[in-house]
This record gives C-alpha cells, structure tokens and sequence, in this order.
C-alpha cells in the first residue's frame, strides 16, 4: 500500500519504520496540514499530530477521498462532523484511542467486568492512567474508552471526572511520569478487599503496529469503524 503519514513525531517514525518492515511505501511524511498535492496520492492516511490541529488534518484528508486512521486524542467532541464528512466524501474513517491488540483486548476484559461488578453495591470504582510527562491531554484517550465501557454497563456512572469518584462521576487519575509509554488500570474497592485490572506498555511499537494493521484492513472499505471491527471484538 502508498501509506501517508500525518504527523511525524516519535509515533509517526515508528510507524513509518514498521509500515515499510511490512511492505508498504510510504509516499509522504508530513508535519504540516496535508493537501492534495503534499499528500502523494496514498491509499491511506495514519494521523497521529496534536489534538489542536487533528480535526483540521483529517478533514483535509477525507475531503481528498482518502480513508484515515487516526490516533491522535483530545479532540473528540469533534468526532461525529469528521464521521459525517467521511460518509459525505464516500470514504472511510477509523479512529482508535489506543491500537494496541492488548489493549483492546483490555477493554473488552473491562466491559465483562463492569457488567460482573453493576449490581454489587460493595464496592466504588476508580481509573488510574500513568503516561510520559510529553503527552498534551489528560485523562488519556485510552482511560476515556475504558470509562465508556464502563457506562454502558453500570448505571451507576453516566460521566467521568479528573480525581476522585463523586456522585455518578466515575473518578481517572491521570499521573504525568518520566517516559512511560502507557499504563492503565481499574479499580474496584471494597473495606475488605480489592480487584484490579491492568494493561502496561513496555514501549509504543505495539500502538504503532496496530495502526499499520488497521490501514491494511480498511482499504477498499466505506464508513466509520473502531480498533474492534479490525480484530473482530
């Protein structure tokens, strides 16, 4: 496939090493807003900048016929008007908090366990994420998925809040630290005793494969779709 990188930063090179590893070329790496010319006529777009300017990127892409996967977070109160302008444009669009297999295999864990866990009044539930002191957002794309997950099956939360749980606000701590790559964790507490789940990033070459292996499956698809339509969850 003629892969187009959109941001090129740390995950952006590791993409671009893995993506040529598997056979693909890429055809543009791109720290600026992609254009039809800049772009070099790819199969496919994998978007990881910054929040303040992912919406506008990936807009630009589809508004080109271009399918985009895009990793980038903390832009997602945007996410339905890119939805609409890739089914406006004939395209396609996939958008993962995190790419990791592990992880998304991680949230899925995480909904068995919050359908366990609705009834028994027992125990409070909290989120914990722990990330490099350079990532831009807080709480991380990732805890925002798990804390969905969370929603859909217990009525107890309807919403998520930096700190501590209150009310129906399911509580995320979102920890700065040194160079780690990712770790996320849920918890549930009781005064007797506690369960935990957790998923830890030794680096971010599994986010980057991920992202790799989703453009390779959504060629030729048109629509919106999750890290779960690729791994079948």
């Amino acid at each position: 496939m003629r892969i187009a990188l959109v941001g090129y930063g740390k995950m952006g090179k590791i993409i671009d090493e893995i993506a040529q590893k598997r056979g693909h070329e890429v055809v543009a790496r791109l720290k600026e807003t992609p254009t039809a010319e800049n772009l070099n006529n790819p199969d496919v777009v994998i978007e990881f900048s910054l929040p303040e300017v992912a919406f506008e990127n990936v807009k630009a892409c589809l508004e080109n016929k271009v399918p985009v996967i895009c990793g980038t977070t903390g832009w997602l109160e945007r996410r339905s008007e890119i939805e609409k302008i890739s089914v406006e444009n004939n395209t396609a669009f996939l958008y993962g908090s995190n790419f990791s297999l592990g992880v998304n295999l991680f949230f899925a864990l995480n909904e068995k366990l919050a359908d366990l866990m609705k009834n028994v009044d027992e125990y409070s539930c909290q989120l914990e994420e722990i990330h490099h002191i350079h990532k831009k957002d807080a709480p991380s794309g990732t805890a925002i998925s798990i804390a969905e997950g969370i929603f859909k099956h217990n009525s107890k939360f309807d919403a998520w809040k930096l700190d501590e749980t209150k009310d129906n606000q399911l509580g995320i701590f979102a920890i700065r630290e040194d160079e780690v790559p990712g770790t996320h964790s849920v918890f549930y507490r009781s005064e007797v005793d506690e369960i935990e789940i957790k998923h830890t990033a030794f680096n971010r070459n599994g986010f980057a494969l991920g992202a790799v292996v989703a453009s390779e499956w959504i060629k030729d698809k048109k629509g919106n779709f999750e890290m779960k339509d690729v791994l079948g969850l």
